[in-house]
């Protein structure tokens, strides 16, 4: 601590009062007291000198002193230590800081060590001294301090030099002093246990759940309340809805029946079912007979089509090359030495739209039933381009076809989910710098419409985070996230449609887990250049990686590649894609290689850099943090599925 012990000395007269810490001892203080009295009575030998009565004493104290003369000691006028502050180094063996301000006659004095390596903040010991000037001229009414008012006083300030000496902020120490002349010296002890938080508007978290508690059990009360209307108050009730709006009786119309039925046809549903489908299937009926002999003939209707003719049979063979360096077999349909199909050939492209061009994989191998007609000729109509609908019995349009297919699902409540961003860059196999960023999000019950507007609802619930031992540094939105210390965090915000960030947060570089580890390596002989990628999967990973596409960035457009395994060649962009579906936890390290030629010597150098691209999404958040409820039992929200991306992630 900066202040070990406070006093009070008077410059005349013994010492007042002394407050030490608990593992100072008293005896030490009173030794730097008695110093600090003895080179103020030293350092006033001129004023004495005057006095006969006081001679000898002063010659003796000059005597201790190493180094000071009479006349050195006159320089310095009266009485040097006279000024409102300062600070004085007494002691011999044990040296010690006196920090001292004068009011009126009284000394108070801050001790404290004489450091040398400025271990010491002598600043904070001056603010503690001056705390203390605060509470004796609070006791005594003003700066006329005097022994007699401080004897009065003593109790409360010695339990407010007790307070100020373990440290007190500005706040509570304002709160302490209004109190100083109350009734009870504990009042002014205890009351300002809360007086920060009293004064910032803030309230502590046991009046805040107490008032929850209460929120709920009346909510609970109202809920379970049963009760019922009297018949006066609903015969008086049916009498005032009569008055307000009075129900009149229609006169029956005579109006035959035949004018409802054509009223009814006249006026048609716009969305209702086209009614071909109730009609029945006529093949042979529904087209209309020509004369025209002509439109019978096939030759006639095939005469425009043109027939491309297919390539031979040695047209589709590759063809060797024995140049040294090109060694291979070139063109072709085939890229390798294994006789593949034309659909697996082009596997590659195929799977860079998301699926195969064959459209037989969406379907199960079981053929369905075929349907009576001309492949489906019959479907087609001229109607008013309504949808199919599902009818009812009775024979009323329904629920239209797509509404039963898609379900919506409804919010139960408040949703939160965590999105985090992995970055890294891997120089050959070493990793270089990394970082991981997380956001948490909230999704409110959408707001509730009411005709035209919107009524604004609001949602506040309580929750906290854990798994935050790698976080290095949190971010929260002020405006709508409170915290409440121990990691829990209070909402209180106003629907909206679409999620809202609420908290950001960073992981320390050496804590943040790695999903993936890359691995490029090079060789560039003569004018061949040769590419490796190599990657392996983190084991500890809640489920594997899938859908990773890696991105090599090339140096040159190339005439001629050679690839393995399959991969997509953007010419415009100079960069090949491989699509890998499944990349196993505990699985060998896969490869991808590529061999090109190159128009530079081997001294150039040719910048080759590799990226990688995922996203997963499941229960668990890739850096462990995860969303609990404030309290076990109670759910305010709804945790739904986190998900971890792919920032920058390099390998060159």
């Amino acid at each position: 601590m900066s202040c070990l012990a406070l006093s009070l000395q008077p410059v005349t007269g013994s010492d007042i009062l002394l407050q030490t810490r608990e593992w100072f001892p008293p005896a030490r203080a009173l030794a730097a007291l008695s110093a600090f009295r003895n080179t103020r009575l030293a350092f006033a030998a001129t004023k004495h000198l005057h006095k006969k009565d006081s001679n000898n004493n002063i010659n003796n104290v000059l005597d201790t002193e190493d180094g000071l003369s009479a006349d050195s000691i006159s320089s310095l006028g009266d009485d040097p230590l006279a000024a409102s502050s300062g600070q004085l180094i007494v002691g011999v063996e044990s040296k010690y800081r006196v920090v001292y301000r004068l009011v009126n006659g009284i000394y108070v004095l801050g001790i404290t060590t004489a450091d040398h390596d400025n271990s010491i903040n002598v600043f904070e010991c001056i603010h503690i001294v001056n705390q203390a000037v605060s509470v004796i001229v609070t006791a005594c009414r003003g700066v006329d301090v005097t022994p007699d008012k401080l004897h009065r006083k003593y109790a409360e300030i010695y339990m407010a030099f007790d307070i100020v000496l373990r440290g007190v902020s500005s706040i509570r120490l304002a709160a302490m002093l209004a109190s100083l002349h109350g009734d009870s010296i504990a009042k002014m002890v205890h009351s300002a246990l809360d007086s920060e938080a009293k004064i910032r508007g803030a309230d502590n978290w046991g009046s805040v759940e107490y008032h929850s508690t209460d929120h709920q059990a009346s909510v609970d009360a109202f809920n379970n309340v049963r009760f019922e209307l009297p018949p006066e108050t609903i015969a008086a009730g049916d009498e005032v809805a009569a008055v307000i709006a009075p129900v009149t009786k229609t006169e029956e119309q005579d109006v035959p029946v035949e004018q409802n039925e054509e009223s009814t046809e006249t006026v048609k549903d716009p969305f209702a079912a086209s009614e071909t489908l109730n009609k029945p299937q006529e093949l042979v009926t529904g087209f209309k007979k020509t004369k025209d002999p002509s439109a019978t003939d096939l030759t006639l209707a095939l005469a425009g089509l043109d027939i491309p003719t297919l390539p031979t049979a040695e047209a589709t063979q590759s063809t060797r090359i024995g140049v040294e360096g090109f060694e291979g077999d070139y063109g072709g349909i085939e890229f390798s030495q294994e006789q593949t199909s034309l659909g697996e050939t082009f596997e590659g492209f195929s799977d860079a739209w998301g699926g195969g061009l064959d459209a037989s994989e969406f379907v199960g191998s079981e053929k369905g039933p075929k349907k009576e007609g001309l492949s489906g000729l019959e479907l087609l109509q001229t109607g008013d381009g309504t949808g199919p609908t599902v009818k009812s019995k009775d024979g009323v349009a329904g629920t239209p076809l797509e509404n039963l297919l898609v379900q919506e699902t409804k919010m139960k409540g408040p949703e939160m989910h965590i999105v985090e961003t992995i970055s890294a860059e891997f120089r050959e196999s070493l990793l270089a710098r990394t970082g991981l960023m997380g956001v948490v999000y909230l999704k409110t019950l959408p707001p509730k419409k009411e005709g035209d507007k919107e009524t604004e609802t609001e949602t506040e619930f309580s929750f906290k985070v854990e798994g935050t031992n790698a976080v290095k540094r949190f971010v929260m939105l002020s405006s709508k996230v409170s915290s409440l210390n121990n990691g829990m965090f209070h909402v209180r915000t106003p629907a909206a449609s679409e999620p809202m960030p609420l908290l950001k947060y960073s992981l320390l570089p050496k804590l943040t887990p790695l999903p993936l580890r890359v691995r490029l390596t090079k060789r560039h002989s003569g004018t061949l250049l040769s590419v490796m990628i190599q990657y392996v999967s983190n084991p500890d990973l809640p489920a594997p990686l899938t859908n990773v596409t890696f991105v090599l960035k090339l140096p040159v457009d190339p005439t001629l590649i050679k690839v393995s395994p399959k991969a997509v060649l953007n010419r415009p962009e100079r960069e090949l894609k491989w699509h890998i579906p499944e990349i196993p936890l505990k699985g060998p390290p896969g490869r991808l290689r590529v061999r090109m030629p190159v128009d530079s010597a081997e001294d150039e150098e040719l910048e080759v850099v590799g990226s990688v691209q995922f996203s997963a999404q499941g229960i668990l958040s890739l850096s462990g943090v995860c969303l609990k409820p404030a309290s076990e039992g109670k759910t305010d929200f709804y945790e739904v599925g986190n998900k971890y991306e792919s920032g920058v992630y390099l390998c060159n």
